[in-house]
C-alpha cells in the first residue's frame, strides 16, 4: 500500500524527504498529466483516462480483486531505471489469484513483459510506483468468487519517498486487530482486506504517528499497516514468522537476503508487544516504506531514540543495492529499456 500526502488533481505525487538516498533528493520532474500517463487495460494500451469499469463491476462492490505494488529507480549518474523484484511480485500475484479462484492469468514470463512495456511507454526518468492488478469483472450482484469474469490492469505513476527515512519515523500500536489468515487469507494482496489496514494508518496519522503497528488476535506483533517489521535485540535482528498471519513480503525476503550477507544473525519467531518497548532498534520494510528504520514507538524511544546501526546500515545499503550501485544485487534488478 502507498500512502502520500494529497497532490492537486491530475498531477503526479511529489517526493517527500530523500533520506539516505540522493538520488531521490534530485529535483524532481515538472507534474505530468496522469490522464495522459498510458496503462495496459483489458488487454490494450491506453491513455489512463480511457481506463474505465462500471460501478456494477464485482470488483468495485465487493473488493474481489488482488494487487502488487513494484517500485522502479531511477540512476541519474547511469541514466538508467531498475525494477526492483519484478518476478517476484508476478510470482506472488498469480499466488493471490489462486486464492481468489482467478482462471487465465499470464504466466510470469508473458506478465513481467506486460509490466515492462507498461512503464517502457511512459519514459520515466524519475523512480515509479507500479501497479498490476487483477479483478473480477463481471457486473453482478451477489458476494461469490467462482463463476466470475476476471481482467487485468497495470498503471505505473511517478512516485518518491513518502515517509522520513533519514531521521526516523514514529509509530503507535493500533488498537485496530490483524484479520488472522482464517478470515481472510493474509498471503494474498486482496484489495477488499486493505480496509483493515487502512482503519490501522489513518488511526496512527490522526494521532500524530507515521505509522501503526498490528497484533494478530492472540497479541503477537504483525507488521505494521501494510509493512513488515523488523527489531533488533543484542545484535540479533527478530522478524515474526509468516504463519502469525503476515504478508509474504518481497522486500522483507531482499532484507533477509542483505542481513545474511551483513554477517547479521537473524531469527525468525514471535515477538511480543513489550518486546518492541525493550529493543535496541526496529525497522519497517515494504515496497511503500522502503526501509524506514523507527525511532519511537507509543512514547516511547526505540534505544538511544536515534536510528542504530544496523537500521541504517540495512538502509543504506538497499537504497545502494536498488539503484544499481552494489554488483552483488543486480539479480534483484529489471533494467527496463526506454522508449
Amino acid at each position: 500500500m502507498l500512502t502520500q500526502k494529497s497532490s492537486p488533481a491530475g498531477a503526479a505525487p511529489q517526493a517527500a524527504s530523500a533520506g539516505a538516498d540522493p538520488d531521490s533528493a534530485a529535483q524532481p520532474p515538472a507534474p505530468r498529466d496522469l490522464g495522459s500517463t498510458i496503462c495496459y487495460f483489458e488487454g490494450d494500451f491506453v491513455p489512463m483516462r480511457d481506463a474505465k469499469v462500471s460501478i456494477m463491476t464485482h470488483a468495485f462492490m465487493y473488493g474481489t480483486a488482488t494487487f502488487e505494488g513494484i517500485r522502479a529507480y531511477w540512476n541519474a549518474d547511469q541514466g538508467k531505471l531498475y525494477g526492483l523484484r519484478i518476478r517476484e511480485h508476478v510470482e506472488r500475484i498469480r499466488q493471490s489469484c489462486r486464492i481468489l479462484l482467478m482462471q487465465n492469468v499470464p504466466s510470469v514470463d508473458d506478465l513481467t513483459r506486460l509490466i515492462l512495456e507498461t512503464v517502457t511507454r511512459n519514459g520515466f526518468r524519475e523512480d515509479a510506483y507500479i501497479r498490476p492488478s487483477f479483478y473480477k469483472s463481471t457486473k453482478a450482484i451477489g458476494v461469490r468468487l467462482h463463476d466470475l469474469e476476471n481482467e487485468l490492469y497495470i498503471i505505473a505513476i511517478p512516485f518518491g519517498n513518502y515517509v522520513d527515512t533519514e531521521s526516523g519515523i514514529r509509530v503507535m500500536t493500533s488498537t485496530w486487530r490483524r484479520n488472522p489468515d482464517e478470515v481472510l487469507p493474509a498471503r494474498g494482496k486482496i484489495v477488499g482486506g486493505y480496509v483493515n489496514m487502512a482503519f490501522q494508518k489513518s488511526e496512527a496519522e490522526l494521532n500524530g504517528y507515521d505509522e501503526a503497528v498490528v497484533l494478530t488476535a492472540d497479541g503477537h506483533v504483525n507488521e505494521a499497516s501494510a509493512a513488515n517489521l523488523f527489531i533488533v535485540r543484542d545484535g540479533v535482528a527478530l522478524t515474526p514468522p509468516v504463519n502469525d498471519d503476515l504478508l509474504e513480503g518481497v522486500t522483507r525476503k531482499a532484507l533477509l537476503e542483505l542481513l545474511a550477507n551483513e554477517r547479521i544473525p537473524v531469527e525468525i519467531r514471535s515477538i511480543d508487544r513489550s518486546e518492541l518497548y525493550v529493543a535496541d532498534e526496529m525497522f519497517l520494510c515494504g515496497t511503500g516504506v522502503q526501509i524506514s528504520p523507527v525511532v519511537e514507538i507509543d512514547h516511547r524511544p526505540i534505544g538511544s531514540g536515534a536510528i542504530g546501526p544496523i537500521g541504517r546500515l540495512v538502509r543504506d545499503r538497499y537504497f545502494d543495492a536498488v539503484r544499481g550501485r552494489l554488483p552483488a544485487y543486480r539479480h534483484w534488478l529489471t533494467e527496463i529499456e526506454p522508449a
